[in-house]
């Protein structure tokens, strides 16, 4: 009910966690990546995040465990194993405001399931704002925004968008096309 220009800055950004399209990850273990969503947290508090993100698994596997190296931005991990890690880094931040932009984007389908998966632990009772052009990102989503040159030209659920036969399902027609053609 207040405008954003009333909030204190420092507030507002403790109040959110961002998961971008490029997670950028520190030259850094991987238990040290996560934990700069909240520093100070405990060890067990870090790999909790890391199992809510769905990285647990993969990370036992690296040569040092939570120890392991990954290198400036990550280089020694896949773009799925990546964001997974940036997904612990947010679920650890704990805040109530989440903004993802584009989180599924450059994913191969199986990374993209684990990613969403991560996802919905990461966004249980909180707000979350998501960017996607992907329909499978945001179709359980409570509201959906369709942009089209800065504006908005529809609003709904999924099942009430795809009802609409407007923007919102042309944009999903062609995406079931291209995933067919690829999958060709």
């Amino acid at each position: 009910g207040r405008s954003l220009r009333e909030w204190n800055l420092g507030a507002l950004r403790r109040n959110i966690a961002y998961v971008g399209q490029e997670s950028y990850l520190f030259d850094s273990t991987v238990m040290e990546n996560i934990r700069c969503g909240r520093p100070g947290a405990a060890d067990d508090e870090v790999i909790a995040a890391a199992k809510a993100a769905y990285a647990d698994e993969f990370i036992r596997e690296l040569a040092h465990g939570y120890e392991t190296m990954l290198g400036e931005r990550g280089i020694t991990l896949s773009g799925g194993q990546r964001q997974r890690i940036a997904i612990a880094r947010a679920i650890l931040r704990d805040a109530p405001i989440l903004l993802l932009d584009e989180p599924t984007a450059a994913l191969d389908t199986r990374s993209e399931f684990y990613v969403q998966q991560a996802l919905k632990n990461l966004s249980a009772n909180k707000t979350v704002l998501v960017i996607a052009h992907r329909i499978s990102t945001i179709e359980h989503a409570d509201m959906i925004l369709v942009l089209d040159n800065g504006a908005i030209v529809e609003q709904g659920t999924h099942q009430e968008l795809v009802a609409r036969s407007g923007r919102y399902v042309a944009l999903y027609s062609s995406q079931i096309r291209e995933e067919l053609a690829n999958e060709a």
